[in-house]
């Protein structure tokens, strides 16, 4: 599949170049249409989509390759290979693609596949631990990412390309009448670069992700996954161009984590963490390149990197045992001196063996407040909350349906109120240590209350809820029953511990896994259409309700992934095949 793309996007380009290289836009499929949004599928090429074509076609055939003899012992070998075509079609809908929707396609896939391959050694503590890290902030992305298209839906009033936001009239104008929305969602989009592409303060997933196959960190983390950060900056340049405060805060970011990577990356006692920051470094600088115009010297800069980071990853077993044997002959300790300067070279030196604390202030500051509140929500698991909620609902269902029980002024208020209980159920589950069952349920029953919420804040919206609902609803029922299924085998779905049931049951795995995607909105439900309609029922000027539902579908994956993880994933607790050390 590679070596036929590879041919095809080299013979393509060649003759594009002797065309003129013009910019290609082309709207293919509609799915799904209503007065006010469409949902379509566009693809687009230019200069950067040739250039991250070809390079991640040349990447992943020499990886595949490679990996054919790498990988042929290991378990899981099929596995592997079919969840790099999973990327690999993600990777090309992203370079491709002519509009957010498209992009946010292979978005998502991408992210999914990170944390199936960090997770690939499933039967270990540590990749599975890792993988959940890695996929809480390629959420954060992904969120900010939705916020940043319904921004757009808002400042648009349509489904826009890339290819108009080219058009500096009509970016001129919009951002004339609305400079505070503009501002937002260019920020947005340099969050969700920021998380994919490891810029700080997130730049301490990367390392992490290394736990997964060598050859899968060498395609993902070390050459084109890592650099689709920087694809979407220059993809959405012209949007943001005009925006000094926000050039000068890429610029800002670029130049420090360049430099706090360099720092890292000198200091590392493992290979692959070496290279993890090395290549962060580098992308700083590339941020740089894009936020001051200089887009070809950042598509060579972005091809060298990729091309060195993957040979470095690949060699990087037989360079490390290679050391390893040097540093009995010719290892000469270093002069120990004590003044000023090295005072401070010190400081940094510890600052960066410990990454600046970087993995510490993320789940301090960034999760572990919400888990704090979660915990302290588990009241509402108890039988007169559970009452009062229903009721709750039901009151909800029946005031929508019956229309003007309720004055109009309380519609708003109301979406509100639904909005924020629809947190506190998902927040519940988050932190839920307990029953995989009830954390599925309060998981299911937020999503419900979002739905409600957005019914009564727009009483046109009720396709896009039926939408939203139908993958919802079979998802939700196939993943209980799942559970059940557990239960009765095993008799122990607590949330305590990772059980490593997939090895056991392989298939039941893989149908609660595929239940799991679809309770999230991965694209291949309704469900994801639906979520991407679903914010486009909520107007522009209502904060509170964008904020309380962007925080619902953040943690909705989370709490979702990590019921997987702890079940079917993560060391099998019977006795009767080896078991890794925890901190293996």
């Amino acid at each position: 599949f590679a070596t036929i793309q590879l041919i095809a996007i080299a013979v393509f380009s060649v003759f594009w170049l002797f065309n003129g290289y013009p910019i290609l836009d082309i709207k293919h499929i509609v799915l799904y249409k209503t007065p006010l949004f469409e949902f379509f599928i566009d693809f687009y090429f230019d200069a950067a989509t040739a250039v991250f074509a070809f390079v991640g076609g040349l990447i992943l055939l020499l990886v595949a390759l490679f990996s054919k003899f790498y990988l042929h012992r290991d378990e899981g070998y099929k596995r592997f290979f079919c969840t790099m075509l999973l990327f690999y079609t993600g990777y090309n809908l992203v370079i491709f693609s002519g509009n957010f929707e498209t992009l946010f396609i292979g978005w998502e896939i991408l992210g999914f596949c990170s944390f199936l391959l960090i997770a690939f050694y499933r039967d270990r503590y540590l990749p599975v631990k890792n993988g959940l890290k890695v996929l809480s902030i390629y959420r954060l992305g992904d969120v900010c990412l939705i916020i940043a298209m319904w921004i757009c839906h808002h400042l648009f009033h349509q489904n826009i390309t890339f290819l108009q936001l080219s058009d500096a009239n009509l970016l001129g104008t919009t951002e004339s009448e609305h400079p505070y929305l503009f501002v937002l969602a260019a920020l947005m989009i340099f969050l969700a670069a920021a998380a994919k592409s490891a810029l700080l303060p997130f730049s301490s997933w990367l390392s992490r992700a290394m736990e997964g196959p060598t050859t899968s960190s060498a395609v993902f983390y070390g050459s084109l996954s890592i650099h689709l950060g920087a694809f979407l900056l220059i993809r959405t340049y012209p949007f943001w161009d005009g925006i000094l405060a926000i050039k000068i805060i890429i610029i800002a970011t670029g130049i420090v984590t360049s430099l706090i990577a360099t720092a890292i990356a000198r200091v590392q006692s493992t290979v692959k963490t070496q290279i993890a920051y090395a290549s962060i470094a580098q992308i700083g600088l590339i941020t740089i390149e894009i936020a001051v115009g200089f887009h070809t010297l950042a598509l060579i800069h972005f091809a060298g990197n990729a091309l060195l980071r993957t040979y470095q990853l690949l060699v990087s077993p037989s360079v490390l045992s290679y050391k390893m044997h040097d540093m009995f002959f010719n290892f000469v300790p270093g002069s120990r001196k004590t003044n000023a300067s090295s005072r401070f070279r010190n400081a940094i030196y510890v600052l960066s063996i410990k990454e600046w604390n970087l993995d510490f202030m993320l789940f301090q500051y960034l999760w572990s407040p919400f888990k704090w509140f979660g915990r302290n929500m588990s009241f509402l698991v108890k039988r007169a909350s559970v009452v009062a909620i229903s009721a709750v609902f039901l009151a909800g269902i029946f005031g929508f349906i019956g229309g003007d029980v309720l004055p109009a002024k309380f519609n708003q208020p109301l979406a509100i109120l639904f909005s924020v209980i629809a947190l506190l159920l998902i927040l519940t589950a988050f932190a839920e240590r307990g029953d995989a069952r009830r954390a599925w349920i309060l998981v299911v029953a937020g999503q419900a209350f979002v739905a409600l919420s957005i019914a009564f804040n727009d009483n046109g919206s009720m396709q896009s809820l039926l939408l939203f609902l139908s993958g919802i609803a079979v998802s939700a029922i196939a993943g209980f029953v799942c559970l059940t299924q557990i239960k009765k085998f095993e008799n122990d779905i607590s949330l305590n511990l990772f059980h490593g049931y997939t090895r056991d049951k392989p298939w039941l795995s893989f149908v609660f896994l595929l239940a799991c995607l679809g309770l999230i909105g991965f694209p291949f439900t309704p469900t994801f259409i639906g979520i991407d309609l679903l914010f486009t029922h909520i107007h522009s000027d209502q904060p509170v309700l964008i904020v309380l539902t962007t925080l619902s579908f953040i943690f909705i994956e989370l709490s979702i992934i990590r019921i997987y993880a702890r079940i079917f994933l993560g060391p099998n607790k019977k006795m009767n095949h080896p078991i890794a050390y925890r901190s293996s």
